[in-house]
């Protein structure tokens, strides 16, 4: 499948900005089950691209002239194939086992330690097993739109019985790793056939050498596959995230984002935009 992609990233401040250190994930992963065709980040400042520990494509984006805003944006097509679910083990890529220990975003308290007691490592370590776990994650924590934002934990998520994708894979991981199961986050987008913003988050565990990591859309009940494509993975959002970063200076600062994910390319000025307050 042909994936066209569009990520617009923009930061206005309500005073000049002094300076920028920003970290940039928004360039697809090198994985098996896709092929970047054409991408190109576009970026006020200078760019060092590296490879992060995670084997993730990372910018390190540095601003040091004054600006009123900061426009990012990420464009390119990308061919995926239908993996089921299943990718392949990176070659030198870290140990699953750097997945097992918790992290802010995905430490378990008692709730979630009554919750993941239903099942056992067995019980959950197949494909199966997963999708029942995810279905089960989104009845206790119904996606809402708007209801959490990326600084809630898997914890907080779980209480209010509220949340989005992000708060799906954190609740999954916390899970898996209370049973002893390594787990990742995946940050990427998804084609979901609609006009509507397409980032995403999605989960995966490690079942064996011999088989792997397997991916999950907790969200939408399904093995990540063709209409999946990956940015980043990490221990949690922090490690996946598609911009994360410092400034000095710029006041009160309002972020504007607007995804696009489509069989065939769009006009930009048809996109949908939607802006979040921070």
């Amino acid at each position: 499948m042909l994936l066209f992609i569009q990520h617009e990233t923009i930061y206005r401040y309500t005073h000049r900005l002094g300076r920028s250190v920003q970290i940039a994930r928004l360039t697809p992963r090198m994985d098996a089950g896709q092929r970047t065709l054409r991408w190109s980040l576009k970026t006020p400042g200078r760019q060092l691209e590296q490879v992060d520990a995670f084997g993730n494509i990372t910018h390190l984006i540095t601003v040091d002239e004054p600006l009123d805003e900061i426009h990012v944006l990420a464009d390119g097509v990308i061919e995926t194939r239908e993996a089921k679910g299943w990718v392949p083990t990176e070659e030198g890529g870290l140990s699953p086992l750097a997945y097992l220990a918790t992290t802010a975003l995905s430490t378990p308290d008692q709730a979630i330690g009554e919750f993941a007691a239903r099942w056992t490592r067995e019980s959950i370590a197949s494909p199966e097993g997963l999708l029942e776990l995810g279905d089960a994650i989104c009845e206790a924590v119904i996606w809402e739109q708007g209801s959490t934002t990326v600084e809630h934990d898997a914890a907080q998520a779980l209480a209010q019985g509220r949340g989005v994708c992000q708060d799906h894979a954190h609740l999954f991981l916390s899970v898996c790793r209370l049973l002893s199961l390594p787990a990742r986050y995946v940050s990427g987008y998804f084609h979901t056939g609609e006009a509507s913003p397409a980032s995403h988050a999605w989960g995966e565990a490690w079942l064996g050498p011999e088989r792997g990591w397997f991916s999950v859309d907790i969200t939408h009940g399904t093995p990540a596959g063709e209409r999946h494509c990956r940015l980043a993975v990490g221990r949690d959002y922090l490690d996946a995230g598609p911009v994360r970063g410092v400034r000095h200076g710029g006041g009160d600062e309002a972020l504007h984002v607007a995804v696009s994910v489509s069989r065939s390319r769009r006009p930009r000025s048809k996109r949908k935009r939607r802006d979040w307050q921070q």
